[in-house]
């Protein structure tokens, strides 16, 4: 594979908070390779790249490789120190990661999505980058090239294997439902009642669905970022999708009351116990809940098989906030090719 040409120097490192470690100037680590890693902890992208980005640290430092996140947040609640930290030691990072607020490295790097990384050469500059998930071993490849550049003379790692069947290039892959995000800048809800900004209205399920869409039910108000529930005490609010995948996540905030629960129905149902995704609970009644005591991505649904079905969450929590929808896909098993 080729790198690219060494002629864009890699703007120095600047933020509000640094977590596990004290300032890092790129200055200083002239000789060494870096990768830079842009994520937000909200992400479904990034969360999945992680395992790659800890593995390379892993596997990489003794040979010089010095990582560091860029934590340039999607929503404002990501903006505090206290909750990336908590989303950093659960995700048990080691590596150094500064906080981008206003997102100035993110522009000064000229990053468009979450994640993108780029590798920097023992001179200072950007070789290599890549935006999204995937290319992996092609990334590793360029990793490798660029520490034997900077000196070292011996045996590396071997490439690091496909992490998920789905990252495998030999298996064919169901095409999910994209990300669905509840602001109105984004425009997916279905409802005919459609957005009024920052404005509350009482919403009717249609009970017609339409792919890479939300529907409202109850009082909701529409912001920039996210659907607020705003039902009087005893009330209650849904948002339903229809969606194409094998798991889904949502990004959900509670209000400030402590810890809401949410309701989660599969096709009209509690979910069924092997469907349950990572943060269900089962209530007293039965009922499929997720406890939402923090602002972070919550797994909902974790089927079997693809397939297409209905999600609805339902809350009674005023000031609950839903920001996004995601989705994880599986193999063709037809066409599974095991690593």
């Amino acid at each position: 594979m080729e790198l690219e040409s060494s002629n864009l120097r890699a703007p120095e490192l600047y933020g509000d908070h640094w977590f596990n470690a004290e300032l890092i100037s790129l200055r200083d680590l002239r000789g060494q390779v870096v990768l830079i890693d842009f994520w937000d902890y909200t992400n479904v992208n990034c969360i999945h790249a992680l395992a790659y980005l800890k593995e390379w640290h892993r596997k990489y430092e003794e040979f010089g490789l010095v990582v560091v996140g860029v934590h340039t947040p999607e929503f404002k609640f990501a903006k505090k120190v206290d909750v990336v930290e908590r989303a950093i030691n659960r995700a048990r990072i080691s590596y150094p990661i500064v906080l981008d607020n206003e997102a100035l490295l993110w522009s000064a790097f000229g990053a468009r999505s979450w994640p993108t990384k780029f590798l920097i050469d023992k001179d200072g500059y950007i070789r290599y980058s890549h935006q999204g998930e995937g290319g992996y071993q092609q990334f590793e490849r360029a990793l490798q090239q660029l520490i034997v550049q900077s000196g070292f003379r011996g045996r590396l790692p071997d490439l690091t294997d496909a992490l998920w069947d789905t990252d495998s290039p030999a298996n064919l892959r169901h095409r999910a439902t994209g990300e669905i995000h509840l602001g109105y800048l984004r425009a997916a809800l279905g409802n005919n009642d459609g957005y009024n900004p920052e404005s509350t209205i009482d919403y009717v399920d249609p009970e017609i669905y339409l792919p890479e869409r939300f529907y409202a039910k109850g009082k909701w108000l529409s912001t920039r970022e996210c659907f607020s529930f705003k039902g009087a005490p005893g009330e209650v609010g849904s948002v339903i999708i229809q969606y194409d995948a094998t798991e889904v996540n949502a990004v959900i905030n509670p209000s400030t009351s402590g810890v809401n629960e949410v309701v989660v129905q599969q096709d009209g149902l509690s979910l069924l116990k092997e469907c349950h995704g990572e943060d269900i609970v089962v209530g007293n009644d039965g009922s499929s809940l997720v406890l939402v005591d923090s602002p972070k991505m919550y797994n909902l649904a974790k089927n079997r098989e693809f397939g297409n079905h209905r999600l609805t969450l339902t809350t009674s929590s005023p000031d609950l906030e839903i920001y996004t929808f995601s989705f994880a896909t599986s193999v063709v098993p037809e066409f599974f090719q095991p690593n």
